[in-house]
């Protein structure tokens, strides 16, 4: 089975064994924080099942080939040379990088194998992690949507990030 490979991790396809894990990193608050609030399981399975079956979602592997994140891409349905980027992190290995590298390797299949043009990443303004991680990449803020995402009964000012092809295949 292929593989895309960043420096210390590893994105694989979804497996059926990475049930367990994905079910843990959805359940936890943490994680959760700055995404939704934490669904039901049936929900998650869905979710799940619906990774299983999309040639551009992965799992991030350490070393070891031990799950730590999950990563994808959702194609546009209006146009199918943008994408939207998402990502999750387990908290024991945050800080090391991780998603930072996972990035870097999403945007190679992007831009190298699937011919995407532009990747775009929305981020609460309160994710100052996931804000970090992209402008390492070299995503560019482009804009701000204020109280546009309504989390847990309070709405959040919503970041708009993009990176474009040749931006990307300049720096690299």
């Amino acid at each position: 089975m292929p593989t895309d490979t960043a420096p210390r991790f590893t994105l694989t396809p979804f497996q059926p064994s990475d049930w367990p894990f994905f079910l843990e990193l959805r359940r936890d608050p943490a994680i959760m924080q700055f995404m939704s609030d934490i669904a039901s399981e049936e929900q998650i399975r869905i979710l799940f099942d619906d990774r299983l079956a999309d040639a551009n979602a992965f799992i991030i592997r350490d070393a070891h080939q031990h799950p730590v994140g999950d990563i994808g891409l959702r194609i546009s349905s209006e146009n199918d040379e943008e994408a939207d980027v998402g990502y999750s992190v387990a908290p024991a290995a945050q800080g090391q990088g991780v998603a930072s590298q996972a990035l870097q390797a999403l945007c190679e299949v992007a831009f190298n194998q699937r011919d995407i043009q532009a990747l775009n990443a929305w981020v609460l303004a309160e994710n100052q992690g996931s804000v970090r991680v992209l402008e390492k990449r070299g995503f560019r803020k482009t804009q701000v949507l204020e109280k546009a995402y309504l989390l847990r009964g309070e709405y959040y000012d919503d970041w708009v990030f993009r990176l474009e092809r040749q931006e990307f295949l300049r720096v690299g």
